[in-house]
């Protein structure tokens, strides 16, 4: 083979090493997980991506669930779960991070668990405690006529039998807080369970108007 031979395969070697190499440098993670929308922090960087639509570096959303998102890097299709990360050069953070995404009206929900059992939570700053109805308290077997002890509370109208409880655990993403005030509320509302104040105030709030981000505190 000539020289002109060798240096037509080095140059074309130069070139294309770049771009087979690329996937693998890519680093992402799946931060948060929504029915068709995902967000993933790509270089550090959180992007909402909707299913079918293509993110930095090429990296490309093919379908999402509150639980896996199914990625296409560089042609190849695998599916994650929350907080899976992908690349080099990665140290997990002592941090843990929530990201909840505004609905149209504005609110923020999220499914998180109580005592290790899912259920759909609001997050509401203007609850004191983690609220929910009495009709989601014995689906998640809360015992609270016999932990917790009578109480009144006020809500949208007006003033309302409830019980007071310390929960066991809530978690949201994966944050989990051990022993968090409760308050179960006589009657089927909130329809939702109140993520309040007794959550909020031990976790970091950063609302960027179109998502809510939680973060652990050290």
């Amino acid at each position: 083979m000539n020289r002109k031979h060798w240096l037509g395969l080095i140059l074309l070697f130069s070139i294309w090493l770049p771009f087979a190499n690329l996937s693998a440098a890519v680093s992402f993670r799946v931060v948060a997980l929504f029915n068709g929308k995902a967000m993933l922090q790509i270089e550090g960087k959180n992007h909402l991506l909707r299913a079918g639509q293509q993110g930095p570096h090429g990296l490309l959303l093919i379908s999402a669930d509150s639980s896996r998102a199914v990625i296409e890097v560089d042609g190849q299709r695998e599916s994650y779960g929350l907080g899976r990360h992908v690349g080099g050069g990665f140290v997990r953070k002592e941090q843990l991070e929530v990201t909840i995404l505004r609905d149209p009206r504005g609110a923020y929900l999220i499914t998180g668990s109580i005592n290790g059992r899912s259920t759909e939570m609001l997050v509401d700053t203007g609850a004191t405690s983690v609220a929910l109805s009495e009709v989601e308290a014995r689906r998640l077997g809360l015992d609270y006529r016999v932990s917790g002890r009578k109480s009144r509370v006020r809500t949208a109208s007006g003033v309302a039998p409830a019980y007071s409880l310390m929960l066991d655990r809530v978690r949201v993403g994966e944050i989990e807080l051990r022993n968090v005030e409760g308050v179960v509320i006589q009657g089927n509302s909130p329809h939702r369970v109140l993520l309040g104040m007794s959550f909020l105030t031990r976790v970091e709030m950063d609302n960027q108007g179109a998502i809510l981000v939680l973060r652990s505190q050290f």
